[in-house]
C-alpha cells in the first residue's frame, strides 16, 4: 500500500488523519503536534484579517485523538478591533477530543524605544547532522518531521535544543502556516527533553500545550530549547523557548502527567 503523502486528508468538511498522525503512546491515537497544528489552522482562518496576530494559542487535549475522521468547529467568543478571543473544536465520533483557544491581537509598526530591544542568543542553526526516525514499528507523526539536534535530543535525558521542520504537508494540497509549523513543533517539547527513559515503561503525557508568540516564524525552521521539570508527586511542567534563524519568536509550556502503568 503506497505511503500518505500528508498528515491529513481532506474529507468534505472534516478531515481523515493518516498514519502519520500517530502518536507515540497509543497506535490508535495521534500525536499532539498532529490536532495541535489542525486547530491553529482552524483559529488563524476563522473570519481571517491580515491585521490580526495569533498572540497566544492554548489547546487542550481532552482524551486521546483517533486516527481517522476528524471534524473542527470553529466560534468568536470575543470579538474586537484590537483582541479577539476564537475558540476551535476538534470532534472524532461525535465526541470532543480536543479544543483550543486563540487570542488574536492586532499588529501595527510602532516605534518602539530603543530600550525596550532584548538580544537573545540563538541556538546553532540547523545544519548539523539530520536526526532520522528509524522505521520501528508503525509509521508516526516523528516520521513526518525533520529533526536537528544541537544539544540534547530525542534520544537522551535531560534538556535539549532541536531545530524542526515539516517534511509533509499536513493538509494535502495546502501549504502549511507559519503558526501551524510553530504548534506541531512545540508539542515534541517533553519529549526531547525527557527526563525518564522512554524505554523504562514510564509515561510522561501532556495534556495541554500553550504557545506564546510575539511573531510567526521566517522560512521553514522552528527550534525548541526545552527543558522538562518533574516532581515526585507524578505532575510536572516542559517549558521550551522557540526560535526561527532570525531569534526568539515565543516560548511553550505543557503540563505533564507523570505515570507508571
Amino acid at each position: 500500500m503506497a505511503m500518505p503523502e500528508s498528515v491529513y486528508l481532506p474529507d468534505g468538511d472534516g478531515f481523515i488523519a493518516t498514519e502519520f498522525a500517530r502518536g507515540p503512546w497509543d497506535p490508535n491515537a495521534q500525536h499532539g503536534g498532529a490536532p495541535s497544528a489542525l486547530l491553529a489552522r482552524a483559529i488563524e482562518r476563522h473570519e481571517p484579517d491580515p491585521e490580526m496576530h495569533v498572540a497566544r494559542l492554548t489547546i487542550e487535549l481532552l482524551r486521546p485523538v483517533p486516527l481517522g475522521r476528524v471534524d473542527v468547529q470553529t466560534r468568536t467568543v470575543r470579538p474586537g478591533k484590537k483582541v479577539q478571543l476564537i475558540e476551535a473544536s476538534l470532534t472524532a465520533g461525535g465526541k470532543e477530543v480536543a479544543r483550543a483557544v486563540g487570542l488574536r491581537i492586532r499588529e501595527k509598526p510602532l516605534e518602539l524605544p530603543e530600550t525596550t530591544r532584548i538580544t537573545d542568543r540563538l541556538p546553532t542553526g540547523p545544519e548539523a547532522e539530520r536526526f532520522v526516525f528509524e522505521r520501528v514499528g508503525p509509521v508516526s507523526f516523528g516520521a513526518a518531521m525533520e529533526l536537528v539536534p544541537i544539544a540534547g535530543g530525542i534520544d537522551q535525558i535531560g534538556a535539549a535544543t532541536v531545530w524542526f521542520r515539516a517534511r509533509l504537508p499536513f493538509v494535502a494540497g495546502e501549504e502549511t502556516s507559519p503558526l501551524m509549523r510553530v504548534a506541531a513543533a512545540a508539542d515534541f517539547g517533553n519529549g526531547v527533553s525527557a527526563v525518564v527513559d522512554w524505554n523504562s515503561g514510564w509515561l510522561f503525557i501532556n495534556p495541554d500545550l500553550t504557545i506564546s508568540l510575539n511573531r510567526y516564524p521566517t522560512g521553514e525552521w522552528v527550534a525548541l530549547e526545552a527543558i522538562t521539570y518533574p516532581s515526585d508527586r507524578g505532575v510536572g511542567f516542559a517549558e521550551s523557548a522557540l526560535y526561527d534563524e532570525q531569534g526568539r519568536i515565543g516560548r511553550s509550556v505543557q503540563s505533564l502527567l507523570f505515570d507508571r502503568p
